[in-house]
């Protein structure tokens, strides 16, 4: 076990001991280049405010939807458009899924931070190619994850020569369509020695509870926020759509965006309180 490593995500900006924690949030996926920059202007400008780092997230893809008739996003060149849009016009860092290994590459061409989906946090080859790229790699722990075994994973990219690793906790199967959080995960996570992502949203899925989509309990998005800042993460992942109802994917457990100013300055808030004493 090893104290985390603090590490530079763009120049200027780092994640980790002693950085103030990153905020990375957007919609689930590139819903359209309208949707996006609406997120991304009220995120940017909420961050500001409270002076954290933002970085902004959507996916090009979503690869894993619980039935094939989902939305699934406008393909990588089209969704790649908009994220190379929102990174030049807001001067902000852009994250984003890559679910091949081919992806690595191109996707790295375009975006900041490259994230391994949950489902896939074992695919060595699709650690390896991400890490090649030298890009900052944030891969999810798995739902089927011990915390203390995403050790391998992260060697798996450290192996490329690229030390520039997060982990974020998205939750852990209880049962059937429920996910838990074990706060201890993301002390055990930091002692691989990575700075730790709070997956805040994705935390509060039922995967699959719908049937044909996955559901969701958006009333306990605050309640883990606040434990996990108490916790003393590095960062902040956060779904958030202006309709979350209207949402192409993801909706159930999405932070509707005029609430998350307010949920961030109570992450903050908490935050310093914990790293204060």
């Amino acid at each position: 076990m090893s104290e985390p490593r603090c590490i530079e995500l763009r120049p200027g900006l780092r994640v980790g001991p002693g950085a103030p924690p990153v905020v990375i949030a957007g919609p689930c996926v590139v819903e359209s280049l309208e949707t996006c920059r609406r997120i991304a202007g009220s995120a940017a400008e909420a961050c500001a405010a409270l002076g954290l780092p933002y970085v902004f997230k959507a996916s090009f893809d979503k690869a894993n939807r619980t039935s094939g008739s989902s939305f699934r996003g406008h393909g990588m060149e089209a969704g790649l458009e908009v994220l190379a849009a929102i990174r030049d016009e807001f001067g902000v860092p852009v994250l984003t899924d890559i679910h091949e290994s081919a992806q690595a590459a191109p996707v790295a061409a375009v975006v900041d931070i490259l994230q391994i989906p949950a489902f896939l946090c074992r695919q060595t080859d699709l650690l390896v190619a991400a890490g090649e790229t030298g890009r900052p790699v944030s891969i999810k722990k798995g739902q089927f994850m011990a915390p203390e075994d995403m050790g391998p994973a992260v060697q798996k990219v450290r192996q490329t020569g690229n030390d520039k690793v997060l982990l974020t906790e998205r939750g852990t199967t209880f049962g059937y369509h429920n996910l838990v959080v074990d706060m201890r995960g993301l002390v055990i996570m930091a002692e691989l020695g990575v700075p730790v992502i709070f997956d805040a949203t994705h935390s509060v899925q039922l995967p699959g509870g719908q049937g044909t989509a996955s559901g969701g309990q958006r009333q306990f998005i605050a309640p883990l926020v606040r434990a996990a800042a108490a916790v003393g993460v590095h960062g902040l992942f956060i779904e958030t759509h202006p309709e979350p109802a209207r949402a192409l994917s993801d909706g159930a457990n999405s932070l509707a965006l005029d609430e998350l100013r307010d949920l961030l300055r109570s992450f903050k808030a908490i935050h310093e309180h914990s790293h204060s004493r």
